[in-house]
């Protein structure tokens, strides 16, 4: 047990998160459970002098080890044994909620219950006497609005209490099974008991109700531990599930969970709950959701929603993302103008700066983006999305869930397909989980965005937000349509139903939304600032290895040294000094940037790129765009970065500072058709490795990572070929 160690559990929307950024703020950090992709959210706080360690459970409905998230809460709950559990719960859903904090009674940790968004209740006329719950229940009851702050300090009063004093003895009531249940509950209570089976974990009474539900993490750990007692347990819960059978077709976790709410439901008619408005009122949610689930109205108001958004990220970053370049701009001119010429000037400059920088360089794009999607998922209304969508996806053999997970993906772009992959675990069907894993590579990944916002602020400056919604329509149009080919050959099945919970509307807190972002955000400029550069700067080893041949340098040197000399002669035949000086530096400008892309040919990276040429040419690719896109492979990002370190490497002179985007608008083998095949190939071509790693993780085998990788990529390629001979046939974008 750690001393100070809080736990914060509840469902799903029941406002835990809002609670633990109210408490902790900015002193939090985020990582995953070892062995699981589960977000684990730690922080500090400070309550008159007393530091609290808390930790913020995933969100669940039970306790039982259906899926990651529920294994992961118990586990902390059992092994950690934090010193209290701050139960939050629903107050305008407490029959729902309540069974948590029923099974959270049953391990036996202090619990403190944070009666949350009872001004929520209230509006829908719902009256809670937490006084009178508290003492029914036996624990403290603070009413809460996580959003607000209202009822925090009181609840972190009595949490610091029990954690210092250990003033959480008090027993909550237990719970009765039945005549069928309660007896055999109670015999196999005693023997765990006895015997210490798992005592260090679970208390016996729990040991016993897992046996009874058939929680196989459970089971399988008292197997290993006593296998003869389990196999004796097991006998009763056999014996007892037979007679269950017989008698009420029914099973004993069908009888646990049939007592769990006839417990809550008498709790609450005992006058703990009244009903203050009539119980068919029409409440707030449910009149916005008549207009934006409209089986009409509400994908149109969707396409607008997400319109703003791209609108609102492109418009208000528009500044930002011009001041910084300009300064990593002015950071490179002046390593330039105080660093000699040689390999470090060039690792610096080309490299670093303009590797890295042209990433960091549309960090206010991502962040504004990261923003609009913190406020849609805060307020509820992605939950709205997914419930309008899944007709639409099950056309396509997908299932409603699958909507989370290519949200997840970047479906609204700025996502990531690691977390979308995993999202994906929420999917029973195993063809439909398939199908979704394989297709969340086509998503707008937030990758994907520093091509997008790079290559549209070039070509298609006066219809940025127009360009990203018709990449997100095409995104998805590709994604379902490759779905629909999957279920349709290799993934062949019925399409399960779908269930979702609606959480209430709620405006989303500045604070909570600036954590969101930031959180995100702090992901994307720690990968550029690590695993980016280090690819940044291997790709710049191969744009300068190995060097032209001491034959090739000299050639170069000769046409210089002519140059000067026919310069000198002229100069002296009375030509003007001034004329003079400007042809010989305009001459001498010319032979450099002839010996640098010469160079950029014969290194590693120039001659893969142009041997990939003799495919790409079909895409209208050339060899720097090739190098680009193998970068890309590792992280979409390196695609701006290398396509950075490749031009800035093949300049000279004057032009060298200027903006990627300005450098290619100005280059004649670029267009906007081209430009457009190249966003199109980036979105649909091979995801990235630790995606492509985590596919194979999750599909359960590396032939689906492979068929991946070999899939998006031929997609990708017939598509990019079709637009741009397409193109140049109808003359459009050159």
């Amino acid at each position: 047990m750690k001393d100070d160690l809080i736990a914060l559990a509840g469902n799903p929307n029941a406002g835990k998160t809002s609670l633990f950024n109210a408490i902790t703020g900015a002193r939090q950090h985020v990582a995953n459970y070892p062995g699981v992709t589960v977000e684990r959210k730690e922080g500090f706080y400070s309550h008159n002098g007393f530091d609290l360690h808390i930790v913020d459970l995933p969100g669940t409905y039970s306790l039982t080890a259906y899926s990651p998230e529920e294994l992961v809460a118990r586990d902390v709950l059992t092994t950690d044994r934090p010193r209290v559990v701050i139960n939050i719960v629903d107050a305008s859903n407490l029959d729902r909620n309540l069974y948590l904090t029923l099974q959270l009674f049953e391990l036996g940790i202090p619990v403190i219950i944070a009666l949350n968004m009872i001004d929520v209740a209230k509006g829908r006329g719902l009256e809670i006497d937490a006084g009178q719950l508290s003492q029914k229940l036996n624990v403290p009851v603070i009413p809460t609005v996580a959003r607000s702050g209202f009822g925090k300090e009181q609840l972190l009063e009595v949490a610091s209490r029990i954690v210092r004093e250990g003033a959480g003895s008090a027993t909550p009531p237990q719970i009765p099974y039945g005549p069928d249940i309660d007896p055999v509950l109670q015999e196999m209570e005693a023997k765990i008991s006895s015997a210490g089976l798992l005592s260090d974990l679970y208390p016996a009474r729990w040991t016993a109700l897992k046996f009874l539900e058939s929680d196989e993490e459970v089971v399988s750990r008292g197997r290993v531990a006593a296998p003869e007692l389990s196999a004796e347990l097991e006998k009763m819960v056999s014996k007892v599930s037979e007679h269950l059978r017989k008698t009420l077709d029914t099973y004993p976790e069908g009888i646990i969970a049939d007592y769990r709410y006839g417990f809550i439901s008498a709790l609450l008619k005992s006058g703990v709950m009244k009903q203050t408005h009539a119980a068919d009122r029409l409440y707030l949610s449910d009149r916005i959701d008549s207009v934006l689930t409209h089986r009409i109205a509400g994908p149109v108001i969707m396409g607008l929603i997400l319109y703003g958004l791209y609108y609102f990220a492109f418009t208000g970053s528009d500044a930002p993302v011009k001041w910084l370049q300009s300064g990593f701009a002015a950071l490179g001119g002046f390593i330039q103008s105080h660093l000699g010429p040689g390999l470090l000037r060039s690792l610096l400059v080309n490299g670093v700066i303009g590797g890295v920088g042209g990433i960091l360089g549309f960090v206010p794009i991502i962040v504004f983006i990261f923003l609009g999607i913190a406020f849609l998922e805060d307020s509820g209304y992605l939950a709205r999305a997914a419930f309008m969508l899944d007709r639409v996806f099950r056309v396509f053999g997908l299932h409603g869930s699958s909507f989370m997970a290519y949200v997840v993906g970047g479906g609204i772009a700025g996502g990531c397909g690691v977390p979308g992959v995993m999202a994906t675990r929420t999917l029973r069907s195993s063809n439909e989980r398939l199908a979704t894993i394989l297709t969340i590579g086509f998503m707008n990944c937030g990758a994907k965005l520093p091509v997008y916002a790079l290559l549209i602020g070039a070509f298609f400056a006066k219809d940025k937000a127009q360009m990203m919604m018709l990449l997100t329509v095409i995104s998805w149009a590709v994604a379902f349509l490759a779905a629909k080919f999957l279920r349709t050959t290799i993934l062949r099945g019925p399409n399960t139903p779908f269930l979702l919970e609606l959480p209430p509307y709620r405006l989303p807190t500045l604070r909570g939304l600036l954590i969101h972002t930031w959180e995100r955000a702090w992901l994307y400029i720690r990968k550029a600032g690590t695993v980016l550069l280090a690819v940044s700067i291997l790709f710049w080893a191969l744009m300068n290895f190995p060097r032209l041949p001491a034959s090739k340098q000299a050639a170069y040197a000769a046409q210089k040294r002519a140059v000067a000399a026919q310069m000198r002669t002229q100069a002296q035949g009375g030509s003007g000094q001034l004329g003079a000086r400007s042809a010989k530096s305009s001459a001498l400008a010319a032979i450099d940037g002839a010996e640098a892309r010469a160079a950029l040919r014969y290194s590693l990276a120039g001659r893969m790129g142009m041997g990939l040429e003799h495919i790409t040419y079909l895409c209208g690719f050339d060899w720097r765009t090739n190098v680009a896109l193998v970068g890309g492979v590792a992280a979409k990002e390196l695609v701006v970065s290398i396509l950075s370190t490749a031009y800035s490497m093949g300049q000279t002179g004057r032009g060298k500072d200027a903006p990627l985007g300005a450098v290619l608008a100005a280059d004649p083998a670029w267009n906007p058709l081209v430009a457009f095949t190249l966003i199109l190939f980036t979105m649909l071509y091979v995801p990235c490795v630790v995606s492509v790693v985590c596919l194979a993780k999750e599909a359960g085998s590396w032939k689906w990572a492979l068929f991946s990788v070999l899939f998006n990529t031929t997609v990708a390629f017939l598509l990019a070929v079709l637009v741009y001979q397409g193109g140049r046939f109808l003359g459009i974008g050159l």
